[in-house]
């Protein structure tokens, strides 16, 4: 019976807003604001106006995200791109430098060969083989092509060393003039001292000197042809220091030839040494 009562208050109370609120908007739709306006109406304009803001608003925000999140999408492609061309221009810019030094370095032994008495054949070197006693390296040249042992190898910087053992059909091992069981015979090219030149690992030694020779720092060394394997007239290298004095003096000598960066060679392939013309050991050093 209580339930009954609150609830029939409850629809009485309902009823009654509705009315009023009725009342209220049928007089808001007949009284006109200042501006001629009727009530009603400005009230639903302001009101859908600040919805239509706020949606506009939230509109508007989520499409500036967008557009940011989509620019920003375009720059880091446009970023990689470039990325990947500056990556693909170093390496062309490296290959472009290592195909103009390789040419410079062919040109130089070009002028070699062409000056050289005795006729030679050119060879790439494809291997290394460095340790703390033995020096070599192995060309891309054989018996096929008529590399046979001990025949002189040369660059344009001056003498390289000699082919040793059996070369194969396509390759052959070259010993190091720099190598510990290496020697040449050699002259100070200026005062024409005689003596053999022999590794000493990294640098080299000039041996058998007359203790009466002259010999001074930084005089040049060069080879004697008289050993039977290396041409006459290519420089050695060049003193670099003399310890004592008379038959006990100790002449070290700076290969002319940087072992380490070694690409190129010739090979002299024409029999016994008969020597270069002048201006060829000019080229040669």
């Amino acid at each position: 019976m209580a339930v009954t009562v609150i609830d029939s208050r409850r629809r009485t109370w309902l009823l009654f807003l509705a009315v009023t609120f009725g009342q209220v908007v049928l007089i808001s739709a007949q009284v006109n604001t200042r501006s001629g306006v009727r009530l009603l109406s400005a009230i639903t304009f302001g009101a859908f106006s600040r919805v239509q803001r706020a949606a506009t608003g939230v509109l508007g925000n989520a499409t500036g995200a967008w557009s940011r999140y989509v620019d920003l999408r375009g720059v880091q492609a446009e970023n990689e791109r470039l990325r990947r061309e500056v990556v693909d221009l170093g390496v062309q810019l490296q290959q472009e430098r290592a195909l103009a030094r390789r040419g410079q370095r062919l040109e130089l032994l070009l002028k070699l060969r062409s000056a050289m008495a005795q006729p030679t054949l050119a060879a790439d070197v494809i291997a290394g083989d460095a340790t703390s006693y033995f020096r070599t390296v192995t060309i891309n040249r054989g018996t096929n092509d008529g590399v046979r042992r001990d025949l002189a190898v040369i660059a344009p910087a001056g003498v390289v060393g000699r082919v040793v053992g059996d070369p194969s059909r396509v390759t052959a091992r070259v010993q190091l003039l720099i190598d510990r069981t290496a020697g040449a015979g050699a002259l100070v090219e200026r005062t024409r001292a005689g003596g053999v030149v022999v590794g000493d690992g990294e640098a080299l030694r000039m041996e058998y000197v007359s203790p009466l020779a002259e010999v001074a720092v930084n005089d040049v060394v060069v080879s004697s042809g008289l050993d039977g394997i290396y041409p006459k007239g290519f420089v050695i290298g060049r003193v670099t220091a003399i310890a004592g004095v008379g038959a006990a003096r100790r002449i070290t000598v700076r290969p002319s030839v940087d072992f380490s960066s070694l690409e190129e060679v010739l090979v002299v392939v024409g029999g016994a040494p008969g020597g270069v013309p002048e201006d060829g050991a000019e080229v040669a050093r």
